[in-house]
């Protein structure tokens, strides 16, 4: 509700914005005061220069514009921000109307002073307690200060890479102070990669070694685990040597136990494998056993390490046994099932040329009877061939239907 009250309330309960971060407020002033500036010249286009004045007078401190700015104040996918615009509409309406000339810093206002979200540079925590500082300002200037500029953090220094200590004003490890020209405090420079303390960037100027490392003549020198009990290796794995450290490493399959990478630095050869020279090689399986597969007609397949059966080509596995690989037959299949249309025409064709001409024989030689069968049968054969029925009959009977 951002219509005009009389003085509102300036506290807001913890609790409403307890999980807003610093962040998020200070986000949202930033914009805000981008909306002042982005509203302070607007046109009205009048042309008379003395009402424009007033107009934009009461323009300047209007509700209008405070919706204006507040609308455009938070992205809409921002949820946190508009969270927390939400919680705090009373304390933006106050200071918009009421505490802009006294207060003119709106994150001062209402970030640190009223919501109690941040600190003021150079602070830290719920007090806003003053963070540590020495020579060259907040943590020797060589650091930041655990959270400062909020109401988090336990304001202890964080020092950047090759410094350390309760200022940052000592050298880290691996580090050393270079020399300076003008008695000033030199900077910390690293040393040489293997040294944890030296006295120069070159590998021999090492005070102390990182782990992995052993001093010899002011040389780092990596430590070969695999050579002594330091190693601890799982079983089927060997030992890797590498710059100050070591790592395990898988055998190869045909090793049970090893001393190295590759086949011929096995402890012990896997089943499958047999000692050949100074390698553990495959067993062929299918040249060394008579019977590798002694199921009928299957054949034996070599593996690496191992074998395996399959049918024998034109076989297929049924019930754990190899088969002829046969089509099947289908017993409900007419004998014409698998013939065309036109195929069964022509055997029509065919069957109709055979009787008529046996009738026709028979006719031939005189006898009455025959010839009387034979005239009646192509008489009868023509009415039937010219009918579905007739087509219907034929097809049944030459496709077993």
């Amino acid at each position: 509700n951002w219509s005009s009250h009389p003085l509102l309330c300036l506290q807001l309960s913890a609790v409403m914005v307890q999980t807003a971060p610093c962040q998020t407020c200070r986000k949202l002033t930033d914009s805000f005061i981008q909306g002042l500036e982005r509203t302070a010249n607007k046109n009205f286009g009048g042309g008379n220069t003395a009402w424009e004045e007033e107009k934009l007078a009461k323009y300047a401190r209007s509700e209008t514009r405070l919706l204006e700015i507040v609308e455009a104040a938070c992205e809409k996918t921002d949820f946190e921000c508009n969270k927390l615009l939400e919680q705090i509409e009373d304390q933006v309406e106050t200071w918009w109307f009421h505490r802009q000339e006294e207060a003119p810093d709106l994150f001062e206002w209402l970030c640190i002073e009223q919501l109690r979200l941040c600190c003021p540079p150079g602070h830290f925590g719920p007090e806003c307690k003053e963070c540590p500082s020495g020579p060259g300002g907040i943590c020797g200037g060589l650091g930041r200060c655990e959270g400062e500029g909020t109401r988090l953090g336990d304001g202890d220094c964080v020092c950047d890479p090759g410094y350390s200590g309760q200022l940052c004003q000592s050298c880290a490890d691996g580090y050393y102070r270079e020399k300076s020209s003008n008695n000033s405090v030199g900077a910390c420079a690293a040393c040489f990669h293997s040294c944890k303390k030296c006295s120069g960037p070159q590998d021999y100027k090492c005070l102390d070694c990182k782990p992995g490392w052993i001093l010899h003549d002011n040389k780092c020198v990596d430590v070969d685990e695999c050579g002594t009990e330091l190693a601890r290796c799982p079983t089927n794995t060997y030992c890797h040597n590498t710059e100050g450290s070591y790592d395990c490493r898988g055998c190869d399959q045909a090793c049970v136990g090893c001393m190295g990478s590759g086949p011929a630095r096995c402890k012990k050869c896997a089943r499958g494998y047999r000692l050949k020279g100074a390698k553990c090689l495959d067993i062929d399986e299918c040249s060394e056993r008579a019977i590798a597969c002694p199921g009928l007609n299957e054949a034996c397949i070599n593996e690496e390490g191992s074998f395996h059966c399959e049918c024998a080509d034109g076989f297929i596995r049924r019930d754990s046994i190899c088969v002829e690989n046969k089509p099947t037959t289908d017993p409900d299949k007419g004998l014409f099932d698998d013939m065309t249309d036109d195929e069964v025409q022509v055997l029509q064709q065919m069957f109709f040329g055979v009787v008529i001409c046996a009738l026709a024989t028979l006719a031939a030689k005189g006898d009455m009877v025959f010839t009387a069968i034979f005239i009646g049968g192509v008489a009868a054969m023509a009415g039937y061939w010219l009918t579905e029925k007739g087509d219907y009959m034929l097809d049944g009977f030459l496709k077993g239907r």
